[in-house]
């Protein structure tokens, strides 16, 4: 293998969950604000999600008020701990693969770790198949992608060199995290086909794959 670490992104990454969790949060939160005309599509989302991100979105593109974003997460909360999103064909034995020959498995997400701990003790693909590590969201950005935090914690901890890890995410924030920290990385694109994401990310990573098949060639 060429890494001993993944540090890989959970949603749209190993999770296709744009499409069953945040894009239809996203729908019920524009009805609740009585803004339903301004909802997008789940292509359009995605875009949001890749740039300016979802909380700039929130605040300089919609305008939102305090009480109004409260709303947009408790909305939110409530769908991505009820629904249950499908593991991306290929990526779950690509993982049990990779592990199996002595490397460690690290989610990286702006996701709670429950909810992404909740995610992989319900697929049957792998019964009881759990990473090695999940650094979620906890309220302190500066713990979370963009910033090199978890890279730095993730060698401290498995006593880990910079060229032995590689960050694997769909977005800009995990793709920057690994600029910063100095490791490669892998952009992924197996869940959308939007020209302009596309394009950007094979500027900015690393390497860039279309399907898991293509990303097990570049770190087997």
């Amino acid at each position: 293998m060429k890494y001993r670490c993944l540090l890989i992104d959970h949603d749209d990454t190993s999770v296709d969950s744009s499409p069953s969790i945040h894009h239809p949060a996203h729908l019920e939160q524009m009805k609740q604000l009585n803004r339903e005309q301004e909802s997008v599509s789940v292509d359009e989302w995605m875009k949001i999600n890749y740039d300016p991100g979802i909380l700039a979105y929130l605040d300089t593109v919609l305008k939102l008020s305090k009480k109004e974003k409260d709303l947009c997460y408790t909305v939110w909360r409530e769908y991505a701990k009820t629904r249950i999103p499908d593991f991306f064909p290929g990526i779950l034995q690509l993982m049990k693969r990779f592990r199996e020959g002595g490397g460690y498995i690290v989610v990286v997400t702006h996701s709670e770790a429950e909810m992404v701990r909740a995610h992989y003790q319900h697929q049957q693909e792998i019964p009881g198949f759990l990473p090695d590590r999940i650094i979620g969201w906890t309220g302190d950005s500066s713990k979370n992608k963009p910033e090199p935090w978890p890279v730095f914690d993730v060698m401290k901890n498995y006593n880990l060199k910079k060229s032995e890890i590689i960050v694997v995410d769909d977005l800009k924030p995990g793709i920057t995290m690994a600029k910063r920290a100095g490791v490669d990385s892998v952009g992924v694109g197996w869940s959308h086909h939007i020209p302009e994401i596309i394009e950007d990310m094979k500027k900015s990573c690393t390497y860039y794959a279309t399907s898991v098949e293509e990303f097990a060639e570049i770190i087997f």
